[in-house]
């Protein structure tokens, strides 16, 4: 009898759902059945790329929220230890005013991911420009910039399992190919 999958990213979900994906793990099958869920990578590959896009998303949905001074992928975030993407508030005191900056984060592993997962990730990141913490009324937040936020979020966790169990990144390649074409 084999051992079973440690599977640190989905600690917080059901253990029946925590057994199907260790089952996926086991049998080899998860990053197959990811890409059949998200075939295609994005192609916002670089930060300016990454700014428009965040930034469609804030328009479209939180316009009169606080301006984004900044939105990058960045290469040092280590996604076991900080967070997929991170957002940071930077305050500056100018001649008595407190002034806040806000910038956006996105771990560079998603570079090369499909849209969906961007998409959850910058959601979640634009959601903590009104609520700091994760609850209730953040994640209801989540939902209304994203209806599949929670599915989506679950999806990306299964992603980083695949990983973490030594998988390879399952679009890059595609996306490598993509722009050798261009």
């Amino acid at each position: 009898m084999s051992s079973p999958v440690l599977l640190p990213y989905l600690q917080s979900y059901p253990a029946s759902l925590q057994q199907q994906a260790g089952s996926l793990v086991q049998s080899g099958k998860l990053g197959q059945w990811l890409l059949q869920r998200h075939p295609q990578p994005h192609q916002m590959r670089s930060d300016k790329a990454l700014h428009a896009y965040v930034m469609g998303l804030k328009g479209e949905h939180m316009r009169n929220s606080a301006a984004l001074a900044k939105v990058v992928y960045d290469s040092k975030l280590q996604l076991v230890y900080q967070a997929l993407g991170i957002h940071v508030r930077t305050g500056n005191n100018h001649g008595g005013k407190t002034q806040s900056r806000h910038e956006i984060r996105i771990g560079s592993l998603f570079k090369h991911a499909p849209e969906a997962f961007l998409r959850m990730i910058a959601v979640h990141e634009l959601a903590h420009l009104r609520e700091s913490d994760h609850n209730k009324a953040f994640y209801q937040l989540c939902e209304y910039m994203e209806p599949s936020y929670h599915q989506l979020e679950l999806e990306v966790r299964l992603y980083l399992t695949w990983l973490d169990q030594g998988g390879h990144r399952l679009w890059q390649v595609a996306a490598d190919a993509a722009d050798g074409a261009r």
